[in-house]
């Protein structure tokens, strides 16, 4: 994408997001030289029409008359659809001492929450206006807030608490997943691994996790699998989970397996990786966070980029956009897409596809 194309998108997405933080009774009307619409290209000028913070329509200029309201005129930019992250942990940042924040530190609830309030921010300025967090209980208020208009941010789903193999068995587990839905659970959220940090050896059983996903398939919740062997890949696949997060140590057979049964893959090129290397003072000693687990993911920088490629060269397998982005990397998560392209040779066009 052009220089001028990546500025199209951000002051685009900025004028959308106004007219969705504060609906306005007439459109907003912007003059586009050039539209990507999240499958191809259309060359302008176009005439995109907002109302009530969404997209009604994108007409050929000359087309029709246009509607009073504001307008924008953008004609020299190239424009795109607001980004769209499936893995996103907004809530994560970095306290006052300038480590990873968490429940024992010194950090007030009311500080968390403008961290959080500024990280939804950071990121709906950075182009993403639809951002998935799975895995924290705080996120349902930052969702509702944002929702309601009382804090700008992208549109925000969340799974609240994950389960894991430790959260009992199936029946225990089918029962949680209830109680996800009832607390307002947007998604379900598993750990069918161990971390990348402790090797991503399988921990959920395949009955746990036919159970899980089953539930959820039943209560019309999609599942996200955090899973970074082969073996708990497959065992996602086969409990008919939605989608798989990370793969690292996914194989062809696996990949095949996922894009014969539909399951979608979410795998990361490298801004997480890279996150957490620039930071490393700021995550030392925290969990899992230890000397071993840095060398671990230093070797899964290259696994990665090998990883992403293998699953470009499996033919049907769905692929999304998510960064597994923590804290640093709010506002940096259009990386991802520059690593996908550049490092591991996703044609331009399908990247961009994958994200809106």
């Amino acid at each position: 994408m052009t220089r001028s194309g990546r500025h199209g998108a951000v002051w685009f997405l900025a004028a959308a997001a106004a007219a969705a933080q504060s609906p306005s009774p007439s459109p907003v009307v912007l003059r586009a030289g050039r539209v990507f619409d999240g499958q191809h290209a259309m060359a302008g000028p176009q005439r995109i029409v907002v109302a009530g913070g969404r997209i009604e329509r994108i007409d050929p200029e000359k087309t029709g008359s246009a509607p009073s309201g504001v307008r924008y005129d953008l004609s020299h930019l190239t424009m795109l659809p607001g980004l769209i992250d499936v893995h996103d942990h907004i809530v994560w940042y970095f306290n006052a001492a300038g480590k990873l924040h968490t429940e024992t530190d010194s950090e007030s609830a009311a500080q968390a929450a403008l961290a959080s309030a500024g990280n939804a921010w950071r990121t709906l300025q950075a182009g993403f206006t639809t951002v998935q967090s799975p895995g924290s209980p705080e996120d349902k208020d930052l969702r509702d807030a944002i929702g309601s208009g009382r804090v700008p941010g992208p549109r925000l789903l969340t799974s609240l608490e994950p389960l894991t193999e430790k959260d009992g068995d199936p029946d225990a587990l089918r029962k949680l997943v209830r109680e996800r839905a009832h607390a307002g659970a947007d998604l379900i959220k598993l750990f069918a691994s161990k971390s990348i940090r402790e090797g991503g050896a399988q921990t959920m059983s395949s009955a746990q996790l036919t159970a899980a996903c089953g539930e959820a398939t039943a209560l019309g919740l999609r599942t996200l699998v955090h899973a970074h062997s082969p073996e708990s890949m497959r065992a996602a696949a086969q409990a008919g989970c939605t989608q798989i997060e990370h793969g690292i140590f996914a194989t062809p057979e696996v990949l095949a397996l996922m894009a014969q049964r539909g399951t979608i893959f979410d795998p990361q090129c490298g801004l997480v990786f890279h996150n957490y290397l620039d930071n490393r003072p700021k995550f030392f000693g925290i969990g899992n966070y230890t000397a071993e687990g840095f060398a671990a993911m230093e070797k899964a920088v290259p696994l990665a980029i090998e990883t992403f490629r293998r699953a470009l060269a499996t033919p049907k397998l769905k692929i999304v956009f998510g960064t597994d982005a923590v804290a640093g990397a709010h506002g940096r998560n259009a990386e991802e897409l520059v690593c996908r392209v550049r490092d591991a040779g996703q044609k331009p066009e399908d990247a961009l596809a994958s994200a809106t």
